[in-house]
């Protein structure tokens, strides 16, 4: 498959087995060690490196160019596999065993010094990310980068096939479409030929997937390329791809079986073997156990409610904050008195950065209690705790709404900090059961928890009206190791239920016609129940390849302020081209 009118091989894929025969090879120059009578390259390509001698018998020619070479210049060569000699062979190569003795040698890429290095020694650290963003076609020729999208490209070719065998078909959705509410902000497109009108570039296949079951198709699925303007972190870029599903005639344990197939598939792909089904918890029960909706379930650390055995021992911290539905809850770290005064007093600092009261500690060793508010504490309370000997509580109080992330941010740091032994490796779980509205932080007005397609549990609905914080939706979440991979939900299929969840947001008839009269025309003429899910393809990536960021697995991604450096974009418009559009641009 490699072999082409100018190559027989890959660098990368001779081994032992082709010794003696002659092969042509291209790549880059990755090192050249000249040691006088012998000249040595490391030649690259995607598949690897494998050494290159030149030796006093070969040509001279041959020997003058291979003299001359500087890192990165493209080379083509011709020559003879042969074996190295047992003390020079390099484990640390899968081409270790065998060199090629050049016998032909051209240049056919001259390079100029490269503005980065694309070959590190061992302890080397990594040019500054803005650097290797600016010089993406060098970063890219880094193995490990290449090593990353190569394995992206096996998992979109084994997601495809996994939901080909289960029925699915992939079909395209615009990239050109209408605003749509998916909580960010849309890249608008300006139309030429309609004056004063946008395209927006679509932050979801949503309406369309649904669309697409009204019209009958039955089961789909697309690699969508999505597109939200937001602020960025290390999980996230304005633009970005998921394996965006959706099937008819289903229940929510049919959506999970399919997506448990792909993720399965996914990590089987990348040489780890995951069981299924994954377990599920209610968003509740996450939210009280691990203070987030993506707990990670690979530690045994639980928070627990500690109100009724904290409260009558009169600790002044807890009094003063006792009221209006707040409650003690806190963590009982096993092994927790290792941690260094430093360790609890930083954590208190990371509790009161997200508007806790704080963080109180206690430490049990033997019979003796120390700590902020060990005095207040004997070893009989502590061990109601589930606070043995050597090990610590960390408490905190106030209203869940501050408890629960206060507490997720601790449980997180105190297993850095202490590393326990994880009970598994590959941690899979469903969060179920979320709210359907949640209050809207500036008016306090009842706003979707995710979007306004998601269907209401049937026997909630009773609720929207008098409790709609009551009402619990067919939305579910897959959840690995802490990270979320995607979400998706059982859909609204009756169309007056669904104009009605338009007016609870405050959308008027005329809004909703103009946003989303095409859906409810859908509805109208008879749709299937159906649902979906959209599993985040890069942060799976990410996550398979052991990378850092989601930029060490796409080709081309955008820095945290939404810019390519390697190109230069966003850039200025032409003025003629902005009068086309009639667009004026104020500064």
């Amino acid at each position: 498959m490699s072999a082409t009118s100018r190559r027989t091989h890959r660098c990368g894929e001779l081994r032992a087995q082709h010794v003696g025969q002659r092969v042509r090879l291209g790549g880059w120059v990755h090192r050249q060690r000249d040691l006088g009578g012998i000249v040595f390259l490391d030649l690259r390509d995607r598949a690897g490196i494998v050494q290159v001698a030149i030796g006093p018998d070969a040509p001279e020619h041959v020997r003058s160019v291979a003299g001359g070479l500087t890192s990165e210049t493209v080379v083509e060569l011709e020559g003879e596999v042969a074996a190295r000699p047992a003390n020079m062979k390099n484990a640390d190569l899968p081409t270790g065993d065998v060199e090629v003795r050049a016998t032909k040698l051209a240049v056919v890429g001259r390079a100029v010094t490269p503005a980065i290095p694309v070959a590190r020694g061992k302890g080397e650290e990594l040019p500054a990310e803005e650097l290797r963003l600016k010089y993406r076609h060098l970063d890219l020729r880094r193995p490990e980068m290449q090593a990353n999208l190569i394995l992206r490209h096996r998992l979109l070719q084994r997601a495809r096939k996994a939901l080909s065998d289960l029925g699915f078909l992939e079909i395209e959705t615009p990239v050109l479409t209408k605003p749509t509410p998916e909580g960010a902000r849309d890249y608008l497109v300006p139309s030429r030929v309609n004056p004063g009108e946008f395209y927006a570039l679509p932050q979801s296949p949503q309406i369309y997937k649904q669309l697409l079951m009204v019209a009958g198709l039955d089961r789909y699925f697309q690699l969508a390329r999505c597109f939200r303007d937001e602020d960025l972190r290390n999980d996230r870029q304005p633009e970005f791809t998921q394996i965006d599903i959706e099937a008819s005639f289903v229940q929510m344990d049919d959506v999970l079986d399919y997506v448990e197939t792909v993720l399965v598939a996914l990590w089987d792909e990348a040489g780890h073997q995951v069981g299924r089904p994954f377990p599920r918890i209610t968003w509740h029960e996450a939210m009280e156990r691990y203070g987030t909706d993506k707990p990670d379930l690979r530690y045994d650390l639980p928070i627990a409610d500690w109100t009724a055995q904290v409260q009558p021992l009169g600790v002044p911290f807890v009094q003063a904050a006792l009221k209006d539905g707040a409650r003690v809850r806190g963590l009982a770290v096993k092994g927790g008195s290792a941690l260094s005064r430093k360790d609890v007093d930083q954590l208190a600092e990371a509790a009161k950065q997200l508007g806790g009261a704080g963080l109180a500690w206690v430490k049990r060793q033997g019979e003796q209690v120390s700590g902020s508010v060990g005095k207040h504490f004997t070893t009989t309370v502590l061990g109601t705790l589930g606070v043995g000997d050597g090990d610590a509580a960390l408490l905190t109080v106030g209203p869940d709404r501050v408890t629960s992330p206060v507490l997720d941010r601790v449980r997180r740091e105190v297993i850095r900090r202490l590393a326990p032994a994880p009970k598994a490796v590959h941690a899979f779980c469903w969060v179920v059961d979320f709210p359907l509205f949640e209050p809207d932080p500036e008016t306090g007005k009842p706003v979707f928890a995710h979007h306004p397609f998601t269907s209401p549990r049937p026997e909630d609905r009773a609720r929207l009206d008098g409790d709609p914080y009551a009402c619990r939706a067919l939305h579910y979440d897959a959840v690995y190791n802490g990270n979320e991979l995607g979400s998706g939900s059982i859909r609204i299929t009756d169309r007056d239920l669904q104009i009605k969840i338009f007016h609870k947001l405050g959308l008027t008839d005329e809004e909703w016609q103009q946003r989303f009269g095409f859906l409810i025309d859908g509805l109208g003429a008879g749709a299937p129940p159906h649902g979906g899910f959209a599993i985040g393809f890069d942060r799976v990536v990410m996550l398979l390849a052991g990378a850092g960021s989601l930029r060490d697995v796409i080709a081309f991604p955008k820095t945290t302020t939404a810019r390519a450096l390697f190109e230069g974009a966003p850039a200025p418009a032409n003025p003629a081209d902005l009068k086309a559009l009639h667009i004026k641009v104020e500064r």
